[in-house]
């Protein structure tokens, strides 16, 4: 199983390497497997290398869900927390 996240392009870099922006983070990447990659692209992150385009809105719902994926588990977290400490 792999992971890929999606991320948007911020800025374009000399040798097929771009910039993106990962909630807030910034990361550099290879865009060498992607053809006419654009700033304000949305693209999947794979171990640092973007692997595909992908629509804003398919992006917007997959990040939605990571969102809420974290929220459950802190949630979980804070509960076992506090269970353990009872």
């Amino acid at each position: 199983m792999c992971l890929a996240i999606p991320a948007r392009l911020v800025e374009l870099l000399p040798g097929e390497q771009a910039v993106v922006n990962l909630g807030g983070i910034r990361k550099i990447i290879s865009v060498a497997l992607i053809d006419d990659a654009q700033v304000d692209d949305y693209v999947i992150v794979h171990v640092g290398h973007a692997i595909g385009k992908i629509d804003p809105e398919e992006a917007a719902r997959t990040l939605a869900l990571f969102g809420e994926l974290a929220q459950s588990q802190a949630a979980a977290e804070t509960s076992a927390a506090a269970k353990a400490s009872a």
